[in-house]
């Protein structure tokens, strides 16, 4: 049991203006795990407040990259040290299994701090062109109080693709964990006041959606970075719209996997365990639609109901566990409806289904649709859950029109023996990241979406210029 009493605002561990208690509540055991405050929007003013301080009046904007770079190295090592707990904290929060905790959400979150502490050293903050009119300097400078808005699912990778670059940037930041996975946000703010982070540079109140859309609205916050659903993006991006602030979105995703006639099938079938089946199904760029060529669609379907059906499904802290319980009882619901819907539409279940694995916790049997249309609703809406869809095409460009054909585009992959072919089918496909024989998020490299899937970009260089603003001062020749 973790108890907080306390949010972290200011630099200091602060009392909360109300009385509301968010209990966490374990998806394997369904039992309570941790409490903490519940923050209010006048909890949400107080860290507006410091955040504002600290970006007007504080050190944190005018040290040099350099000396930013130094604090934030601080704060790498000592999550390098111990991230071993923070996998186990967001496996009990969140179902995750412990094998992909240590990596995607503890490993993978310092490796982002690590590359933005890196940049900063290379990076190009101010530089010197020949003006038409005479010489100009072209700096960048931080954006001002960032909002920082994350999700249950992958929440320190979330955060830290937003919270990195915006510090190394000079900005200050607001987060608002999901109410589902608050505790470990505290852990990292405790980790944050051992770095020696300024006060008031980084505050994190844990709340619902409304002290949320407090946060988004706030005449004190000069941008908001949001990862979740394309329903609460786009009213996030009107509010944002209204005000003339800039705002990153990473949403949704109903990505395509598409396997050419030649690819190694065991090879893929394996790949599709961490592509289409991470984090058991809760990952917006989960390649979740399964395209196969019509001459070896029995085959695919073969192997790959083998291998869904064979997945180890049990407690996520197991470490054989592959498939664990989803974050709470509600989604386990929602993947469940949409099992309903996939065979009232007409497609064959081919493994998995509505029997639950087990009677305690929110675990859903891992499953298979096959003979899916592409207009069915379990291609086009995001499940979120371990639940694939399996669509035949007729020839690579029909693969190409169905990957297409989605109102998302945030990933995608092609599997296939030749990767430079892969590779040239890979342009075609309308997506904002896309792998060959694998799909994985490199931090040093641009992550984000088309269409409904988002605005902006998360990691690499282009993650840090999303947190600066560019003046050009000219001066006489």
């Amino acid at each position: 049991m973790r108890e907080h009493d306390r949010l972290f605002i200011g630099g200091e561990w602060t009392a909360p203006a109300g009385t509301g208690v968010i209990e966490v509540v374990s998806p394997h055991t369904e039992e309570v795990i941790g409490r903490v405050p519940e923050g209010t929007e006048a909890d949400i003013d107080a860290a507006v407040a410091a955040a504002r301080r600290a970006f007007d009046h504080g050190p944190w904007p005018r040290l040099t990259p350099a000396e930013r770079a130094e604090a934030l190295g601080r704060l790498s090592a000592i999550y390098a040290e111990r991230q071993q707990e923070m996998a186990d904290l967001v496996t009990a929060e969140m179902g995750s299994p412990i094998l992909f905790s240590i990596f995607g959400q503890a490993a993978l979150p310092q490796m982002v701090l690590q590359y933005y502490t890196d940049l900063a050293a290379t990076f190009t903050w101010e530089e010197e062109r020949a003006g038409m009119l005479g010489p100009v300097a072209v700096t960048r400078e931080p954006v001002g109080v960032v909002a920082a808005i994350y999700p249950w699912n992958v929440p320190q990778f979330t955060l830290m693709m937003k919270l990195a670059p915006a510090l190394v940037a000079g900005c200050t930041v607001v987060a608002k964990p999901s109410p589902e996975t608050p505790l470990d946000g505290f852990l990292l703010a405790e980790w944050i006041k051992e770095a020696g982070i300024p006060e008031g540079v980084v505050n994190i109140v844990p709340a619902g959606r409304e002290v949320g859309a407090h946060l988004v609205a706030h005449p004190g916050v000069d941008k908001v970075a949001f990862t979740g659903s394309t329903a609460a993006g786009r009213k996030i991006g009107a509010v944002c719209g209204e005000r003339l602030r800039p705002a990153t979105l990473e949403l949704g995703g109903k990505s395509a996997a598409i396997i050419l006639e030649d690819a190694d099938l065991a090879a893929t079938i394996e790949g599709f365990k961490m592509a289409s089946l991470m984090n058991n199904g809760e990952a917006c760029a989960a390649q979740t639609r399964i395209l196969a060529p019509r001459g070896r669609y029995e085959e695919v379907a073969d192997a790959l109901a083998q291998m869904v059906a064979g997945l180890a499904v049990g407690d996520p802290a197991d470490y054989g566990t592959e498939i664990g319980p989803l974050v709470a009882r509600r989604q386990q619901e929602r993947v469940e409806d949409y099992i309903r819907i996939g065979q009232d539409e007409g497609a064959k279940l081919i493994t998995g289904g509505l029997t639950r694995p087990h009677d305690r916790g929110w675990y859903v049997a891992p499953t298979v649709f096959g003979e899916v249309s592409n207009d069915m609703r379990i291609a086009r809406e995001e499940i979120f859950g371990p639940v694939l869809a399996l669509i035949p095409y007729d020839g690579e460009d029909d693969a190409v029109r169905i990957a297409n054909d989605s109102d998302y585009g945030l990933g995608g992959s092609v599997w296939t023996a030749d990767v430079a072919h892969g590779v040239e089918v890979a342009r075609r496909i309308r997506t904002g990241s896309c792998g060959v024989n694998m799909y994985i998020l490199d931090p040093n490299t641009p992550f984000g979406g088309y269409k409904d899937s988002g605005l902006g970009r998360e990691l690499g260089p282009e993650g840090l210029s999303a947190y600066l603003e560019h003046k050009a001062i000219a001066r006489p020749a």
